[in-house]
Order: structure tokens, then C-alpha cells, then sequence
């Protein structure tokens, strides 16, 4: 009787009611947490020393040659994901396993009821997106009638959350990890190439609502992208009870490590500590990989996940099985064992179970470490969990990234754009979490101009993505840009300043915005006929020896000033008619932003073009985009130096419309 019980994982829910985990460690050092009064009170009771003497040890199949008792599954049940995360996929996706290797759904409840039955006491479903699995809430239910399983968690992207939390909850769902890595909603369409901000935070919010204590929300921190987000995380904690998991990244950029582009765990601390010095450490819960802290009287808290600074091998307690069966005992390792192929050739439950075992026993005592990890083959990111962000940073996909004709985008290259929408985009749109709407910083109340989160969903198309020449500090190119958002640089390259203006044709004697009282007015387009339009606007931006020099070099603190600036001026010039009032909204064919390095004028020399099949214009569109990579530059520079001059913003030339073509000669 006693060796049945503990089969069924006994041992491990009694030692939990007692505070204890063997075989894991806490990661931070704290105390584990007290067993309470009823766990005392069985303890000292026969009964329960009884059971702790003459309990069955806990699964064999399970322990490791180190002793480590894996009583963690994770199950990806998809490949297939709703977004295009630049460091994970391209945006046209992957290529898919299909579907008939793929585990179906008796064969993951088979499986999951195997591994429970052997003492596996959580189980967290991931993917790809396991949410846009059409029977994800069956899954669950049948998971949860399972004798022994404690914990269902799943990690998601949140943005189906919102519409299935309520039959998840209802069908067993206990604990969720929600991946959210910016809280500024620009920065979050151009990194995952989709819409969605606002379904993510509804679903957080939904959460919350529906009780789920904590919610989980997984956030890894890169530097020159969302390290400057911490304080706003941190706030993020305040009023709902959140566990906001800041996870390491791991720097892997072509074939070498650069640690400039990490964030460590005592950074990170330290810049929490020095906004709330009041800041206090959590004890550590016994099978916990994460180190927690609390600002007092905020509702929630914050934990550092510290795959990389200080990894947790020696505590490992996680399997995993991909969306086509196989199992992998370590995520950072490349051996995998097909439970598909043995279940389906009939293999009996203890052959699988023997199976498993062998694969246990093979688990090395920690992985190859950062630097051999990167020589290792594996799978791309996305065939084995897109979702694991509340792990370490998916390692597989870094040290094997697919070639650029394959993805088009690899991860280190655009790693290179870790300037593309640092501290200017944050302050530029600010989200306010309770209207959900955007404003612009720094001004008036009455005077700020509220944008809502649906504008910029339509916004977002463009991305520019940068290689370095090693053989220079400050050659930059372009590599690919998508048809609605392109941009070239060449800084080594000298532009003449524009010369002087040819004549208008056509042009009007009169103000086309103003009515016949003198009131502004917007024109009515609608008996023009559709045509090409285009134009194009330059500006220069004077920097000073000193200032050209560091960003010629790179060498600006904020980042990549031409990058920067470029992704400022295509949002600029999408942006147009919500900048200025009269404007009508367009939509564009193409953008184009290019910055040179002049050096006789210790200048940045800009040009911007704009293209669509309209019934007006887009010189506004052009000269916005002129100006505001203009004033992005001039943002990132200021600390350098405030002797910086704007000058020359001009149209250099249009096409279409009835007054003809214009060009400055």
C-alpha cells in the first residue's frame, strides 16, 4: 500500500504540507518558509511518521544519477504562434511540422497521466502560443481529473487570455505566466510585428479579476531595449497582484557573447534599490528558481529569474516534452527521445516508463555552460516553446541561428537595433495604464494630444534591421526593410546641401485651410482623382566636432543615434495626421528615411521619402519624417552638447497633384 501511494507522488505532497523539497535547493539563500501548525501537527501525529518511515521513495523513473527528482513537466501542445517576435521568428514564420507527427491530444493526456502517475506534480502547457489550440480548454479539463497533479499552469503571450480565461479557470487552470516585455505600446508592435498590446494587458487585468494570485508576468531585460522600463515594472506592482519575473537575457550575437547587451540580476537590484531603497527580500519558497522581493504596501511583487549570472542546475526539476513528443531532459541540451514513435508502435506503459528512465539517468549535472552552448545543435526557438520567457531566455535558438535567407531577420542582427525604440519612443508616446490611451509628454493638460492604442496598431509596419562592417566602428547598412518602412544609411558617404528653389507651378493665391471667415478648415479631397503621389524633405543637423565624432564612432550612451533616428522617421511620417491637425490620414506605400555623415560640416545630413496612390499629397508626410529624425537626433545628443542646429528643413521635391511636379535644383 505504501509503495503504491508514493507511486502516485505520497512522499512529495507530504513533504510539501511540511515545508520541505528534497533535492531542491533555494535559489536565493533565504530560509524556506516554516511548515504551519497542520503540518506540525501531522507530523508529530503517528500517522504522519508512519507515512514519512514506510512511504516509497519518490519515482526512480524520475531521479536523476545526481538525485535530482524531476516532478515538472512541461507540454508544448503547438508550434504555431500569433505573433512574429523579431528574436524569434521571421515575420512569415517557420517552417511546421505537420500535423499528423504532431502529439494528439489522447496522446498528450496519456503521457501527462504516465508522468503524473510517477510523480510529476505540476504540469505547464506552452508552445508556440498554447492558447490558439482549438481544444486547449478539453486539455486542461482532462488534465486536471488526474489523481495527484497539484499545479496546471500555462504560459502565454496574453493575447487570447482575455476571451478564453474564463472556461480555462472553469476547466482546472490554476497558474499563469503572461510574457510582456515593454509596457510602451509602440516599442511592443515593433518588436513582435502584430497588434495586440492592449489584449495583453486586458488579459492581465482579467486575471487579476478572476482571482489568480499572483499573475505571473515574465518580462526579459535587454539592454538598449526595455532595461530603462524597471521603475515602470516595478510601479507595475502597485495596485494589482502581480510577480513581475525580470529574467536575464543571454547576450549570444553571431558567435560570440556580448555582455554589453546583458542586464545582470544585481543591476538590475541595484537600480530598483535606488528608487525604493524600502525595498525588501521575500523568503524563498523550497522548489522556487526565482529571487523575490517587495516594495511595502504594494499589492504585488518582483523576482529575478538569474539564468545566466547564477544558474540553477543543481536544482533542476523540469522535463519537457515538444509539440511532436519528444522528450528533452534539458532544455540547453540536444538529445531528445521520441515518445511519439514508442506510443505509437504500442509500446506498453512500463516500456515507456523504461524509456523514460533511461533518458532521466543519461541528464548531465549541469548544462555545457554559455560559451559551449553556443557550438551546440539545435532546434530553432520556436519548435521548441515560444513561450519561455518564465524559464531562461530560450537558449536553443541562440546558438544556432537560422541563415538570413532563411529567416530574414536573424536574432543578432537585430540585436545590432538595440537602440531602435529605447528612452525617445518611451517618452515620445507614453501609455497611461488606467485610459489606455497615449499622450505627449511635457505639455499642458488641456494642451496634450490623446492618441488612442488603436492608432498605433495601424502604425507600426516598418523595421529597418542593421549589420556592423567589423572592419569599421561606424559603417552601418541596411540590410532588409518591409515595403511600408524602409530605410538606408551610408555614414561615410557626403551630401551637398540642397541648392536653391525652382518655381512653383500652379501655385494657389490663396489659404486652401482657411474658409471664407478665416477659419481653419480641412480640404475636401473627395472629388480628386486618385494618382501617384510622392515627395521627398531633407534636413541637416549640426552637432559639433565632438558630438559627430561619438556618433560616428557609436559611441552615445542612448544608442545607435542613426538607428534611432531613422525608426523615428518612418513613425514620424506615419504618424502625420495625428501630428498635425489639417492633415488627412494616408495611407502609404512606402517610407524612406536615410542619414549620412557630412563630415566638413560636422553634420547629419537627412532625407526622407513618401509614396501612395491617393487623392492628396505627401509632403507632409516626408517633412515630418525629416523633422522628426531631425529632433531625434538632436534628443540624443543633448548631453553631449546643446550647440546643436536644425536647419534646412525643406521639400526637395513632390509629384502628382493639379499643380504639378516641384524640385529644387
Amino acid at each position: 500500500m505504501a509503495a503504491a501511494w508514493g507511486r502516485r507522488g505520497g512522499p512529495a505532497l507530504l513533504r510539501g504540507a511540511l515545508g520541505e523539497a528534497p533535492g531542491r535547493g533555494c535559489s536565493s539563500g533565504a530560509p524556506v518558509r516554516a511548515p504551519s501548525a497542520a503540518a506540525q501537527e501531522l507530523q508529530n501525529s503517528g500517522r504522519g511518521r508512519f507515512l514519512l518511515e514506510h512511504a516509497a521513495p519518490f519515482s526512480a523513473f524520475l531521479t536523476d544519477s545526481f538525485g535530482r527528482q524531476h516532478n515538472y513537466l512541461r507540454i508544448s501542445l503547438t508550434e504555431k504562434c500569433n505573433l512574429r517576435c523579431q528574436y524569434c521568428m521571421p515575420e512569415e514564420g517557420v517552417q511546421l511540422t505537420p500535423k499528423s507527427e504532431l502529439l494528439t491530444t489522447q496522446e498528450i493526456i496519456t503521457l501527462a497521466r504516465l508522468f503524473v502517475k510517477e510523480g510529476v506534480e505540476k504540469i505547464r502547457l506552452t508552445g508556440g502560443e498554447p492558447l490558439i489550440r482549438p481544444d486547449v480548454v478539453d486539455i486542461v479539463g482532462q488534465l486536471y481529473k488526474l489523481e495527484g497533479l497539484k499545479t496546471i499552469a500555462v504560459t502565454t503571450n496574453g493575447i487570447n487570455l482575455a476571451r478564453l480565461l474564463p472556461r480555462l479557470k472553469e476547466a482546472g487552470l490554476n497558474a499563469i505566466n503572461i510574457s510582456l516585455d515593454t509596457l510602451v505600446p509602440a516599442k511592443f508592435e515593433f518588436i513582435v510585428r502584430r497588434k495586440g498590446f492592449h489584449k495583453v494587458m486586458e488579459g492581465i487585468h482579467k486575471a487579476t479579476e478572476l482571482g489568480y494570485r499572483p499573475v505571473k508576468v515574465n518580462c526579459v531585460v535587454m539592454r538598449g531595449f526595455n532595461e530603462d522600463e524597471l521603475l515602470g515594472f516595478v510601479d507595475f506592482t502597485k495596485d494589482l497582484p502581480l510577480d513581475v519575473r525580470f529574467i536575464e537575457y543571454m547576450p549570444f550575437d553571431g558567435n560570440k557573447w556580448n555582455f554589453k547587451k546583458m542586464v545582470s540580476y544585481k543591476e538590475m537590484l541595484d537600480t530598483i534599490k535606488q528608487r525604493w531603497p524600502e525595498l525588501e527580500k521575500l523568503p524563498c519558497e523550497a522548489s522556487s528558481t526565482a529571487k523575490s522581493y517587495k516594495v511595502p504596501h504594494f499589492q504585488g511583487q518582483i523576482s529575478f529569474i538569474t539564468s545566466m549570472s547564477e544558474h540553477f542546475c543543481g536544482s533542476c526539476n523540469r522535463l519537457r516534452i515538444t509539440a511532436d513528443g519528444n522528450l528533452k531532459v534539458c532544455l540547453f541540451g540536444n538529445s531528445e527521445v521520441s515518445l511519439r514513435d514508442h506510443l505509437r508502435s504500442g509500446a506498453s506503459e512500463e516500456a515507456l516508463v523504461q524509456i523514460i528512465g533511461a533518458a532521466v539517468g543519461r541528464k548531465k549535472k549541469q548544462h555545457a555552460g554559455m560559451f559551449n552552448i553556443s557550438q551546440m545543435k539545435n532546434r530553432p526557438m520556436i519548435l521548441i516553446e515560444h513561450a519561455l520567457m518564465s524559464f531562461p531566455l530560450c537558449q536553443d535558438a541562440l546558438q544556432n541561428p537560422p541563415n538570413s535567407k532563411q529567416w530574414g531577420h536573424t536574432f543578432s542582427r537585430w540585436l545590432t537595433l538595440r537602440a531602435s525604440l529605447p528612452k525617445q519612443m518611451g517618452k515620445a508616446l507614453m501609455k497611461n495604464k488606467l485610459t489606455g490611451q497615449l499622450s505627449l509628454p511635457r505639455s499642458h493638460p488641456e494642451q496634450q494630444w490623446h492618441i488612442t492604442t488603436g492608432i498605433l496598431q495601424t502604425q507600426l509596419r516598418g523595421c529597418c534591421v542593421f549589420q556592423k562592417d567589423p572592419s569599421s566602428m561606424f559603417d552601418t547598412k541596411c540590410l532588409e526593410a518591409s515595403p511600408v518602412g524602409q530605410a538606408s544609411v551610408n555614414c561615410q558617404s557626403k551630401e551637398a546641401s540642397p541648392g536653391s528653389c525652382t518655381e512653383v507651378p500652379h501655385a494657389s493665391d490663396h489659404l486652401t485651410h482657411t474658409d471664407e471667415e478665416g477659419r481653419a478648415t480641412m480640404v475636401d479631397v473627395g472629388g480628386k482623382p486618385d494618382s501617384r503621389r510622392s515627395a521627398v524633405a531633407g534636413a541637416v543637423v549640426r552637432l559639433g566636432e565632438k558630438a559627430f565624432g561619438m556618433v560616428r564612432q557609436n559611441q552615445v550612451k542612448k544608442g545607435d543615434v542613426l538607428a534611432v533616428a531613422q525608426i523615428a522617421g518612418i513613425q514620424g511620417a506615419k504618424l502625420t495626421s495625428q501630428l498635425i491637425p489639417l492633415c488627412h490620414n494616408i495611407p502609404l506605400n512606402h517610407v524612406e528615411v536615410s542619414l549620412s555623415l557630412d563630415e566638413a560640416r560636422y553634420a547629419v545630413v537627412i532625407r526622407s521619402s513618401c509614396q501612395t496612390w491617393g487623392r492628396t499629397g505627401v509632403e507632409m508626410e516626408a517633412l515630418t519624417a525629416a523633422s522628426l529624425a531631425a529632433l531625434t537626433v538632436y534628443d540624443m545628443c543633448k548631453a553631449v552638447t546643446h550647440d546643436i542646429v536644425i536647419e534646412e528643413v525643406k521639400l526637395l521635391s513632390k509629384t502628382g497633384g493639379q499643380r504639378g511636379d516641384f524640385s529644387r535644383v
